[in-house]
């Protein structure tokens, strides 16, 4: 299984001056994998350090930051002689040693020509909490789910993929049905590595649900595990109620929907938290599409999707036949799983942060709204090839100058006021312009 971060990774280590890395992301996204890979690769030898339960090791940085003893006590740990840029250190579960994770800093200072990479969950809350996080002695990558082009090179359809990621607008209508249906099947498996590797395994798709399973458990597990049992309350109620909001209509969450008599402020902190693991993406409403975006969210009217777009399908309990087979019973809930899916792309391959519109006083709505190299798209997100856009036209021509795009089921076409991409190109963004 091949990941598109992986060219970063080799980017980082052929960088002259360059500072420790630090892949950030939800728990079994694949850092560990992705990590351990890169330094087989790549480098002579690894020398991995998990700090889960891991006294000695933890005991070791607590002594302070001599950048020789910590070098000494790595080796005695792994077994592995460490030579300046041909051994790649790992530190893996770095969030729970904070005093590693304040150590890359002086191993930047200290001792520049070193290679460390670090894992870590729960890092957006570290930031936070004050532990120590070395601001601006660190690069970081954030890990996602795979993309739905990873899937396809995961699923043996690379070709596929760099067919329509090499621009060919004419190509795509011919490549709609052998892509169509590896769409669908990606919306039931997703991109959590575990989940893809054991539908290539087995051929089956169920075989993903099993793994989707186990990975939401202990995802439950760990919130109960940081968090006291009243926030945890919380933390799970806001998650559970997450394919309900979606498979709204109006998607905006809505805290009394959690259950009766929810206020918000009882459940602000428990979606802060589910946001900085990484479980949930909240994509916050705008007021004025200008640039940047992001002045002019309100905190207040957000939209809150999940992780993957299998773990959605799993929490609604959706089976594979209607999702892949597209059941009549499985309508209503298709607008859900393609919102998911290209909020998803947007931010794993297009690397753009999603903001939503929405009119103060009528129903409509644009779904998503991004900006790229200075120009704002308005996105509006259609599950089938349904082409009518009353929403995004009567936006464009009240706000001009917008590139407006439309993603869904049918073929590409380029009209006066608009572009329509098919759903399968979301994730490469030359395909907008």
């Amino acid at each position: 299984m091949e990941r598109h971060a992986m060219s970063r990774l080799v980017d980082w280590k052929n960088t002259s001056y360059k500072k420790p890395i630090i892949i950030n992301g939800a728990r079994q996204v694949g850092k560990t994998w992705l990590l351990k890979k890169f330094g087989s690769q790549y480098f002579d030898n690894v020398a991995y350090v998990n700090f889960d339960n891991n006294t000695p090791m933890n005991m070791l940085f607590e002594e302070g930051y001599d950048i020789p003893r910590l070098l000494t006590g790595i080796q005695a740990e792994t077994k592995e002689r460490i030579i300046e840029g041909k051994t790649l250190i790992v530190f893996d579960e770095i969030q729970e040693c904070p005093k590693a994770l304040t150590s890359l800093k002086y191993f930047r200072e200290n001792a520049p020509n070193q290679m460390i990479a670090a894992a870590g969950s729960l890092l957006g809350l570290t930031i936070h909490q004050g532990t120590g996080y070395p601001v601006g002695n660190v690069t970081t990558l954030d890990l996602y789910p795979l993309s739905f082009r990873e899937f396809l090179d995961a699923t043996g359809n690379q070709l596929l993929r760099e067919l329509f990621d090499g621009g060919d607008v004419a190509a795509l209508p011919a490549l709609s049905p052998k892509i169509i249906p590896l769409l669908r099947q990606y919306y039931y498996i997703g991109g959590m590595p575990e989940a893809v590797a054991a539908f290539v395994e087995s051929g089956i798709p169920e075989s993903a649900r099993t793994v989707q399973n186990q990975i939401l458990s202990d995802y439950r597990h760990d919130i109960s595990k940081h968090l006291t049992a009243l926030e945890t309350e919380y933390t799970l109620a806001a998650l559970d109620s997450i394919p309900a909001h979606l498979g709204q209509e109006n998607k905006k969450f809505i805290f009394g929907h959690i259950k009766e008599g929810a206020r918000a402020k009882n459940y602000r902190s428990a979606i802060l938290w589910l946001t900085e693991a990484g479980l949930a993406t909240c994509v916050r409403r705008i007021s004025k599409p200008d640039i940047p975006l992001s002045a002019y969210a309100d905190e207040s009217s957000f939209k809150l999707f999940m992780l993957d777009v299998g773990l959605l399908g799993a929490m609604a309990g959706l089976d594979s036949n209607s999702v892949i087979s597209g059941s009549t019973i499985f309508t209503e809930f298709k607008g859900a799983l393609t919102e998911q899916f290209v909020c998803q792309q947007l931010i794993s391959d297009c690397k753009v942060q999603p903001f939503y519109w929405s009119a103060e006083n009528s129903r409509g709505e644009i779904d998503f709204l991004v900006q790229n190299e200075g120009q704002i798209y308005p996105i509006e997100v259609k599950a089938e090839e349904n082409l009518r856009s009353k929403s995004l036209r009567a936006f464009n021509e009240k706000y001009k100058g917008m590139n407006a795009l439309r993603f869904s089921l049918s073929g590409y076409r380029n009209e006066s006021w608009m572009r329509n991409v098919p759903l399968f190109a979301v994730g490469n963004i030359d395909s907008w312009k």
